[in-house]
């Protein structure tokens, strides 16, 4: 029996091959495995267009205010060892003062 990868949408086990496309019974998804690899491949660029590894420090380019404080995130603020992660925001992080936050990569650079 085929090893098939299961749905990526739904996680499903029971998807099939319909010419060069895989299928999901349950969702009705359809997807390659080119269209797989490059989802998960996402590029992540910066203000100013620069691409964003995991490990890279960053310096935030604007005045955020904080969700839920009153403080403000100041411009020049650096922050280390930041972490991609998928969603609106992301850029997972630590930053002295503040502890974890979550940034949007259009509000940072790369040092």
């Amino acid at each position: 029996m085929l090893d098939l990868p299961n749905c990526p949408k739904c996680k499903s086990e029971y998807t099939y091959e319909d010419g060069s496309l895989f299928v999901c019974p349950e969702c009705a998804h359809e997807w390659t495995l080119e269209s797989e690899e490059s989802e998960h491949t996402k590029v992540i660029k910066d203000a100013n267009g620069n691409v964003l590894n995991d490990g890279d420090s960053v310096t935030v380019i604007k005045d955020l205010k904080v969700k839920g404080s009153s403080s403000v995130l100041k411009i020049g603020t650096k922050v280390k060892s930041i972490r991609l992660v998928e969603g609106d925001h992301n850029i997972d992080c630590k930053i002295d003062g503040f502890g974890a936050m979550k940034l949007k990569s259009e509000f940072v650079k790369k040092i």
